[in-house]
């Protein structure tokens, strides 16, 4: 797991997967935008950290700081249901 707070459950694979590509979405935006992660914390009201964190898909970062990083950039998450196969009785 990555490095930082801890979380209390494992998270699966996609999960993973997709809060990485979340934090390279954010990533993006910020520099297509020109700024600096000094420059995005000081507009979120986080530590410099925080957007490195969340720029690299660490899973334990708060969902309100990724959010708020995402809303700056006018991005947000679309959520869909885990495609599941045939449940047995």
């Amino acid at each position: 797991m990555t490095q930082g707070k801890r979380i209390s459950v494992e998270i699966g694979g996609d999960a993973l997967r997709a809060i990485k590509e979340i934090g390279m979405a954010a990533k993006l935006a910020r520099t297509g935008a020109g700024e600096g992660q000094a420059a995005a914390a000081a507009r979120l009201g986080v530590h410099v950290q925080t957007i490195g964190r969340i720029e690299s898909g660490e899973p334990g970062v708060a969902i309100g700081h990724v959010l708020g990083l995402l809303a700056l950039y006018d991005l947000t998450v679309k959520l869909e249901p885990i495609p599941r196969g045939p449940s047995t009785p």
